[in-house]
């Protein structure tokens, strides 16, 4: 029901029946709007949901009967209220002007709104229309998914809204900038690949107030793929580190397998640690046994892969440094050093002397 609601008194609506047959316009009669002579009342007024909405009428003083109607009730008769509502209140009842409030408008509230006055001569009227705008709301939205690479998903959005919002929806990658996806309600995706996984915003606006935005996240599930993977050469007594990396969703599994024996955790000498995107194996001191051909298995629900990785032998060839000056020597170097030059020193007095 509107702001209008006429007491539902058999007296009050003999009256109401009186007045409309004094100065109002006769139910059915359609009312011209913006005519040259007064009454003028304004022109559309649009206010937010929630808002006050203010009815104004101009008049002079040739008016003897005056009043506010909604549809066919009865708002307000001269300073007398008709309506129930109590959001309906009279700001103005002067010469001039004949205005009315409406507090805290909902959308029911909207429709025409009728300034009616009586002269000596006859009745006049003048209509303005309320319009009421609602701000966006999602009521409607697909929950999060997880699908297998190459389905196909519909994601909806459903908003509410006066005027009816504009919905968008966003794609928003891990590994990109966001992108532009489409204007509708319903986003269709047929063979979904694992780059369009993420999040999907769909935003409604309709310019009332701000946009409402929610998101809803796609999960593309795929099978393993191993992206990297080096054969290491590593000298006996070293450490030695053999690492396989992998992608998938969901992650992956990692097994490591040498000439077909799978090694495990805890063995004597290696440690197998494994993560979400990677697995490594260490060997903290190779021996001539440790080198050979290693497998790197991924696998998760959707299938698996693997890959070979070679430890083999790397031989150094020792060098000795280059002392130059600054370097430092060890203690018997030096000693043996230091007496050599103490046995030259009598041969160079000897020729000093021979000399003279």
């Amino acid at each position: 029901m509107g702001a209008g609601g006429c007491l539902a008194v058999p007296w009050r609506c003999l009256v109401v029946l009186c007045l409309r047959l004094l100065f109002l316009v006769p139910a059915g009669v359609p009312v011209r709007s913006g005519d040259a002579a007064f009454p003028k009342a304004m022109d559309n007024v649009t206010v937010r949901q929630g808002e006050s909405a203010t009815l104004r009428c101009s008049v002079d003083n040739r008016v003897t009967r005056v009043a506010w109607l909604n549809r066919s009730s009865i708002l307000y008769a001269g300073n007398d209220k008709w309506c129930l509502d109590p959001r309906v209140v009279l700001l103005s009842n002067t010469k001039t002007e004949y205005s009315i409030q409406i507090q805290d408008v909902d959308v029911y509230d909207e429709g025409p709104y009728t300034c009616s006055v009586q002269t000596d001569n006859h009745p006049k009227t003048s209509r303005v229309h309320l319009i009421v705008q609602v701000s966006p709301k999602i009521v409607e939205i697909s929950s999060d998914i997880s699908i297998n690479e190459g389905g196909n998903i519909s994601l909806t959005c459903i908003a509410t809204g006066r005027p009816d919002p504009t919905i968008t929806w966003r794609h928003i990658s891990p590994k990109a900038a966001v992108g532009f996806v489409s204007e509708d309600e319903y986003l269709e995706i047929t063979g979904i690949t694992r780059e369009q996984s993420g999040e999907y915003e769909c935003s409604a606006s309709n310019d009332v107030a701000a946009p409402v935005i929610r998101r809803v996240k796609v999960t593309v599930n795929y099978p393993p793929y191993i992206s990297d993977a080096k054969s290491i050469g590593v000298p006996v007594g070293q450490k030695g580190i053999l690492q396989c990396e992998a992608s998938a969703v969901p992650a992956a599994e990692f097994q490591w397998y040498k000439d077909d024996k799978r090694l495990v955790e805890g063995q004597k000498g290696v440690k197998v640690e494994s993560k979400a995107f990677f697995s490594r194996l260490t060997f903290f001191n190779v021996s001539e046994q440790d080198y050979g051909n290693y497998t790197c298995v991924a696998s998760n629900k959707l299938g698996n892969t693997n890959v070979s990785i070679i430890l083999y032998e790397e031989t150094t060839t020792a060098l000795t440094p280059w002392k130059g000056p600054g370097a430092v020597h060890d203690g018997n170097n030096g000693t043996s050093r230091r007496a050599g030059c103490i046995g030259l020193l009598p041969l160079l007095l000897l020729h000093l002397l021979l000399k003279f």
